[in-house]
């Protein structure tokens, strides 16, 4: 049986993890009439599925990666996801200073990948 390579696991697992998580926290924004009693357990319900996705991906990733480098990849994947979430689910415009910080962000992820030694 062929397996996957460990990068395309980890963030795979990272990328639908960070879909739960996205919807946990903002998914929320549009129903401003719910009570917040009741937002905040189906947060709890949707962020139940993320951790069963982002734990695993830490561990399995872990080895390869190291834990900066394995946050790094959640970052820049969580703020992909956002992005794509905050334009099209809540009707977000993404401006050129968005465009830039996230620029930013990738930069210092290539810092934390590059090796200097």
């Amino acid at each position: 049986m062929m397996s996957l390579p460990i990068p395309a696991v980890t963030i795979g697992l990272l990328l639908a993890s960070n879909i739960f998580m996205t919807f946990a926290w903002y998914g929320h924004l549009k129903y401003k009439a719910a009570p917040l009693f009741i937002v905040i357990l189906a947060s709890w319900g949707i962020a139940f599925f993320e951790y069963l996705l982002q734990v695993p991906a830490n561990r399995i990733g872990y080895g390869h990666f190291s834990a900066a480098q394995l946050k790094t990849i959640q970052e820049v994947i969580s703020l992909s996801v956002f992005a794509i979430f905050s334009w099209a689910y809540l009707g977000e415009k993404i401006t050129w200073q968005h465009g830039i910080g996230f620029a930013l962000i990738c930069l210092g992820a290539w810092f934390v990948f590059h090796d200097w030694s």
